[in-house]
Parts: C-alpha cells; structure tokens; sequence
C-alpha cells in the first residue's frame, strides 16, 4: 500500500530513497506551489489572459514539446525532498520563491507559444527565429547583447528561438521588470512589444490546443525509487575523467612535497575551497553545481595520485584552478539547462 505523506516525512533521508516516486504520494495542492502557481494565474489575468496551462509535477522543469502544460520539479512539493535535492545535487533549480516564479514565468511562456500555436505566425519567425531550429546540448552565447531580455543567469535566450520567445515572455508578464525603462533604445524592444500586442490579442480566446492524456515524467506514474533516480542523474551528468589534464595539475602544482615554501596537499586547498570555486565557475559557464563538483572531485584524486602539493601563493593558485575548471566545464559538458522539447 502507498504511504500517505504523513507516513514518510519522518523518515530518515536513506529510506526515503528507497521509496517508489508514486509511493510518495505527491500533490500540487496543499504544498509550497500552490501559492505559487496561483500567483502566476493572477499574473495572467492580471494581463487579461484567461488561459491558464495547467501544471503537473515532473522530474524536471518542462513544458513538453508542443503541448500547453508545465512540468514542475516534484521535489518542489515537499520540504524533505528539496532538502534531499540540495544534498544530493547540491542545488535545487527553483528552490527559492524568487528563481521558481521565474521558471513558472518561462514555462508558462512555452505553454501560451503551445497553446495558441503562435510560434507559426511570420512575424513572430522574422523576431526570434525559425522554431524548427533544432536544439544542441550545448550552446555559446553573447553576454553584453541588446537583442535578448535578460531573465534567467544562463542568458538562455540565445539558446534557442522558443527559448528566447519563453524568456521574453517572462520578462514581459512580470511586472516589477518595467521592460519599457529597462529595454527602451535596445533592439529586443521590438521583441517584447510584440509579445505585448501578441497578449493583448489572446485576451478571453479558447486555446487551439489544450493537453490531453497523461503527462510525460509525471511523478504519479514513476515506480523507481528516489535513490534509483538520483543514480539515473548522476551517470547522466557525470563526465569521464581519465587523467587528459594531469600536465596542467603538474604546472598548477609544481612545488615538490618537500621543497621550501611547500604548503598543504594540493588536493585539501581543492577541498578547502570547493565552494567557492563551484559558485564562481557555475556563475560563468552555466554548468550544474553537481558537474562542477563531480569535476573537482576527479581533480582531486588526480592531484593525490600525482603527489602534487600547494605552495605558499594560494592566490595564485585559485585561480589557475578556476581558469583550468572552466575550460573543462566548457568543452566537456553540458550546459544547464536541457532543451524543452524532445
């Protein structure tokens, strides 16, 4: 029999891990979401849009290719489980009031581009592109351009056409943004006012299309277990590491264990440090905190295996390592964010 939420929230962290994902038996209402979902309705209606996608809870964050409804995290809907989350990966996208009205904002983005098929229009193709553009699992992008809203950290419009109409969108409906100051002179004006003309025009009109049937990742359908999961995600966002970067370690760490002026191994300085430099390499790549310290981590038996120790220039040894973890990070993995559509 499923245990109810009463039944698992006292449990310790391993035996919820051993737990089915249906068996948690999660629901949007009557959780931290809620509120937040209702907040995103009256954002809507607010704007004088009637149709509000509906939401469900996923693995991740998504709005399926093409069909109006948004995937939210389920472990957004229980404390233990963002708590698990941030233990695990080291971070939970949407964990903060803040980052998941931002995400709800984007995702509803797709499902109005979705529902009312706008992404067929010429004009929305003349602005953002050619939606049949296909997706890559990485992309480069131009920090300082005036042609796409900044929304989320990763300057995710430059991604990919729906992501840039997505990303407009959500700067457009919030309404501390005040686009029109804000964007006023930069060519993306001309994109946000034509999401504003695109809204006005939606107003109280039925959707063209409307989600049916189950929802893909749908965590009431998910019989592995919590842990089994995590596994999952953890090979996915692993990266082989075979030792290609012991000479740069060797150059970082010349100082040999006994010279004068050597310091502690240079494995422990890593460990020292490891916060600090997953925060300032994920804020500039855009890569998943847990790649980054999974990067580290294989530095770190590489410098052990090397015998490599630290001197006393602990300076100049961070950021060598941080120049060094972010040529990794960018051309061996993956950026952040995975495409929405599939």
């Amino acid at each position: 029999m499923a245990k109810t939420t009463k039944d698992w929230e006292e449990l310790a962290d391993d035996e919820i891990l051993s737990m089915r994902i249906r068996d948690l038996n999660l629901h949007i209402q009557g959780s931290p979401l809620e509120p937040l979902i209702d907040r995103l309705y009256r954002e809507l209606d607010a704007q004088g849009i009637a149709y509000h996608p509906p939401c469900y809870l996923a693995d991740e964050w998504l709005c399926p290719d093409k069909v109006p409804i948004i995937g939210i995290p389920f472990c957004l809907a229980h404390p233990r489980l963002r708590h698990i989350e941030q233990k695990i990966m080291f971070e939970v996208e949407g964990g903060t009031e803040q980052s998941c009205m931002k995400l709800l904002r984007h995702e509803c983005g797709h499902a109005l581009n979705y529902a009312y098929t706008l992404y067929k229009r010429t004009r929305w193709r003349e602005l953002f592109g050619p939606f049949s553009t296909r997706y890559s699992d990485s992309y480069s992008f131009r920090p300082y351009s005036r042609r796409f809203v900044i929304h989320l950290e990763d300057n995710y419009a430059q991604s990919h056409p729906d992501e840039d109409f997505a990303e407009t969108f959500a700067v457009w409906l919030t309404s501390e943004s005040a686009w029109e100051r804000k964007y006023r002179g930069w060519p993306v004006i001309k994109k946000l006012r034509y999401v504003d003309s695109l809204m006005s025009g939606i107003g109280s009109a039925a959707p063209v299309v409307t989600a049916k049937g189950t929802p893909p990742w749908s965590a009431s359908r998910m019989t592995s277990t919590l842990g089994a999961r995590y596994e999952r995600k953890r090979r996915v966002l692993g990266t082989e590491f075979q030792g290609f970067y012991d000479d740069c370690l060797r150059e970082l760490f010349p100082a040999p264990k006994h010279a004068v002026g050597a310091g502690a191994k240079a494995s422990r300085l890593l460990s020292r440090h490891r916060r600090r430099l997953i925060d300032n390499v994920t804020r500039w790549t855009g890569h998943r905190k847990f790649d980054i310290h999974q990067l580290i981590n294989r530095l770190m038996a590489r410098c052990d295996a090397l015998g490599l120790y630290a001197d006393a220039a602990e300076t100049d040894h961070l950021m060598g390592v941080t120049s060094l973890l972010t040529a990794v990070a960018s051309n061996t993995l993956r950026t952040a964010r995975r495409p929405h559509s599939s």
